[in-house]
């Protein structure tokens, strides 16, 4: 007796249905590969677009030196603020200051 081998219609519709779905399954992976490509894409753009602004822009000025201070004025300055505070009375400041000066 011979056999008929083959799949049958319930065969032919399984492997049917699995095709469709590895179809389906190949072309989701193939859109989030896209769109991770054009994440990516818009990224490198948007760095270029910052170093060439960075690049446009003009260098910050250097600050100014500060100026050497006097050591006399640097005192003065001191006996002020202790004059203002009122740590020093308007006598002890005229004193100070006239030490500091050397009159």
């Amino acid at each position: 007796m011979m056999r008929r081998r083959g799949v049958g219609v319930v065969g032919v519709a399984a492997v049917a249905h699995h095709a469709g779905k590895k179809s389906a399954q190949n072309q989701a992976a193939a859109d989030q590969a896209a769109q991770q490509q054009a994440a990516l894409d818009q990224q490198s753009q948007d760095l270029a677009a910052l170093q060439a602004q960075q690049a446009a822009a003009p260098a910050a000025p250097a600050a100014p030196a500060a100026p050497e201070v006097d050591p006399v004025t640097a005192q003065l300055q001191n006996l002020a603020n202790l004059h203002t505070q009122g740590i020093l009375s308007d006598d002890e400041y005229s004193a100070a200051k006239a030490k500091a000066l050397g009159i």
